[in-house]
């Protein structure tokens, strides 16, 4: 049975409607909502009374502590049910503080004071003659006497009809959610006391047997206690998002993406794809090619591409490893293999510059098998774009490496075999897709240098094999991380020269371009200025930044390669792709508006030789997630640490940086905090796709993924 048959009791949202609702009713037609409101839970994504009934608290309150005023004492927490007498200012009011402050009433004598800071809105809202619930902890005021609640909770009382269910805000364990426009979490209070009361044993699309196994309770006894848990029901785990029903519904949730993601992967692999031959000619050529021996891990990872390479179905592996571990060689090997199976393999990059590097890497690893090798840019002139489109279609180009420009589409293969997408976080999954399709099924090779947190490689990147280079080439040195402020420039100046004149060389990283008045922050320009003149007037000093052309970021990159620049003045795009050995000395400027992720790339383009290499991070003022972030960086070099932290800090979706990522949106779950729950989803889902207990309740699964899946993640369609 699918969850959208009616799992309600008749319900009415007009006294002269009646209407048998489902999880599939548009929520208009919920008591309470109609059209108005309709179109402010639309904007949260709210658009059926099954997307109500998911809609989650972002907290839970104990209101069930409930008393007059002349019966509070200072330091408990309490709700108190008052009127408003009058609103004033605080007699000790700072005008930068915006405070205001309520006195109330509950008949018993005894008045009480509320004060909020940074609120004179709520000058507007508090009118003397306002009901109003509080709920907030009890002090004594020690300037005025009596007793105050410091930016207390409250939720104005109206007699209306919308009041009908006044027992539901104060006397109990309340649900807080997020306001949708003018829908207030009052206003969900009331809507959804009346939809969960109606829910029936509503149909749990969750498989009997997993539900079983897992202990978990089921739908309609779920969303009821989300909603307005039991009072015995301990807050703590509430709040922590870790009761029965909680649980059970984050496991549902993450589940049936898991469940959705390997049928997208069964999908995709049970395709007809290219069987590579790993003959010894490939075996010759990929010996003839590597210009080092490579390590243990490389050889691990290697192997598990070969094997998908040879296997009949297209690959879909993601590679991660850190700064320096070697991906660039790995793909180069993958790519032997397909053109001397007499295919075509392209490498897509996010941005020019670390296209033009890898350009230049796989012209020089190459250059004993004698490949062809192409490059394609949006800034080539018109006949250079004609003429590299040309060895393209018509196979003389070997290797085909570029931006965006590669999914143009005039971009025609002769024999497209490999997929090679570097960074691929900051690529979408349709650009993925579109680059693929250029070839008939060819084998597909993402790549990252940012670690990506196992929480988000198991969404993101579900329907991918892992491969991970977990070890450095030897030979390697740790970098030593050295946290500078603002007034201890001259020692980081006095340092670097000290390496420049050991004949090494630096990069100094800006997070700007152009001087920026706001942010009042040093930028490239105006540095590369100071700094040549004024502070190393001696040293040979380059510019780089995403504005130059081209040809002028490649002149300055191969001077700065050739030793004929000792200090490289840069903004962020040298944060991926750029290997200079004889950099030892990493200045990151500015530090604290660097994310910890972008720090750590930055750091890995030194410590690429033998000799010691050092990443200074210099700040101005540092927040406190700034100090955290520094703090972080300085004492860990381990790329998949730092990601862990970073996505604490920031969260997935600024993590990823983008929406066009890939990222799930979730209702209930948390990557952060619910990864154990994720984990066992994943487990659960795997094996019941692998060895479901029947037939029917297989195919009614799956079916519940295709109905389902791609409106309820906003991700693409599977199966």
């Amino acid at each position: 049975m699918s969850q959208s048959a009616a799992p309600f009791r008749t319900l009415g949202f007009h006294p002269s409607l009646a209407v048998s609702l489902d999880f599939s009713t548009p929520v208009q037609y919920v008591k309470g909502v109609g059209p108005k409101r309709a179109e402010e839970l639309a904007a949260k994504g709210i658009q059926t009374a099954g997307d109500l009934l998911y809609y989650a608290p972002f907290r839970y309150e104990d209101r069930s502590n409930l008393k007059p005023v002349n019966r509070l004492a200072p330091g408990e927490t309490a709700t108190v049910i008052a009127t408003v007498v009058r609103v004033q200012a605080p007699r000790f009011r700072r005008r930068d503080l915006g405070m205001i402050e309520a006195i109330f009433t509950d008949g018993s004598r005894m008045p009480l004071a509320a004060r909020w800071f940074h609120a004179q809105y709520l000058a507007n809202l508090l009118q003397p003659g306002v009901r109003a619930a509080l709920y907030g902890k009890v002090e004594f005021d020690t300037y005025q006497g009596g007793l105050i609640m410091l930016h207390p909770e409250f939720e104005i009382l109206r007699g209306d009809e919308e009041d009908e269910d006044a027992g539901l805000h104060t006397g109990r364990i309340v649900p807080v959610y997020e306001a949708a426009g003018k829908v207030s979490t009052r206003v969900f209070r009331n809507v959804l006391y009346r939809l969960t009361s109606a829910l029936d044993d509503a149909p749990d699309p969750l498989p009997e047997s997993v539900r079983r196994r897992m202990r978990l309770p089921e739908l309609a006894e779920s969303l009821r206690c989300l909603h307005f848990p039991p009072q015995e029901t301990d807050l703590r785990l509430l709040n922590a998002f870790r009761t029965p029903a909680q649980t059970r519904l984050i496991f549902e949730e993450f589940f049936w993406l898991q469940a959705g993601l390997a049928l997208k992967r069964d999908a995709e692999r049970s395709a007809a794809g290219i069987s590579f031959q790993l003959t010894d000619r490939v075996r010759e050529q990929i010996k003839k090619m590597l210009p080092f021996k490579p390590t243990a891990a490389q050889k691990r990872v290697l192997g598990e591409i070969a094997r998908d390479m040879a296997a009949p179905s297209p690959m879909h592996r993601l590679l991660q490893g850190d700064v320096g571990s070697g991906k660039t060689i790995i793909a180069a090997q993958a790519a032997v293999i397909a053109v001397e199976n007499g295919y075509q393999a392209a490498i897509l990059a996010p941005t020019e510059i670390l296209a033009t590097q890898h350009y230049l890497n796989f012209r020089k690893i190459f250059e004993p098998l004698r490949y062809n090798i192409v490059l394609l840019l949006g800034s080539l002139t018109k006949k250079e774009k004609e003429l590299n489109k040309r060895a393209v279609s018509t196979g003389f180009a070997h290797i085909v490496i570029g931006t965006h420009a590669l999914i143009e589409e005039d971009v025609a293969f002769a024999h497209l075999g490999l997929v090679i997408i570097d960074e691929q976080h900051r690529f979408g999954v349709l650009q993925r897709k579109a680059l693929q399709q250029k070839g008939v099924s060819p084998d597909v090779l993402v790549m990252t240098a940012t670690p990506i947190p196992r929480t988000l490689a198991l969404t993101v990147y579900g329907d991918l094999d892992l491969s991970v280079i977990d070890e450095l080439p030897p030979g390697r040195k740790p970098i030593r991380t050295i946290h500078k402020t603002r007034h201890e420039i001259e020692q980081v100046y006095s340092f670097l020269l000290r390496e420049i004149r050991a004949g090494r060389q630096a990069y100094i990283v800006y997070p700007a371009i152009e001087e920026n008045e706001a942010t009042a922050l040093k930028a490239a320009e105006a540095a590369y200025r100071e700094l040549t003149q004024h502070v190393f007037p001696d040293l040979r000093i380059g510019l780089l930044h995403g504005r130059l052309s081209a040809e002028e970021k490649d002149r300055v990159m191969d001077a700065f390669k050739r030793g004929e620049l000792q200090i490289l003045v840069s903004t962020t795009v040298i944060e991926v792709g750029v290997d200079v050995p004889n950099a030892t000395v990493m200045v990151i400027e500015n530090a604290e508006r660097f994310g910890l992720a972008q720090l750590h790339q930055l750091r890995g383009r030194v410590g690429r030789g033998a000799a010691q290499s050092y990443c200074i991070l210099v700040t101005d003022k540092l927040s406190e997630a700034a100090q955290e972030r520094i703090r972080t960086l300085v004492e860990s070099g381990d790329g998949f640490a730092i990601s862990e932290m970073d996505l604490k800090l920031r969260g997935p979706g600024e993590f990823l940086g983008t929406r066009q990522s890939g990222l799930p949106v979730f209702r209930i779950g948390n990557l952060i905090r619910d990864h154990d729950i994720l984990e066992a989803a994943r487990r659960e889902a795997l094996d019941f796709a692998a060895h479901p207990p029947s037939k029917e309740e297989f195919e009614r699964a799956m079916r519940y993924v295709r109905e389902h899946w791609q409106r309820r993640y906003g991700l693409a369609l599977v199966g």
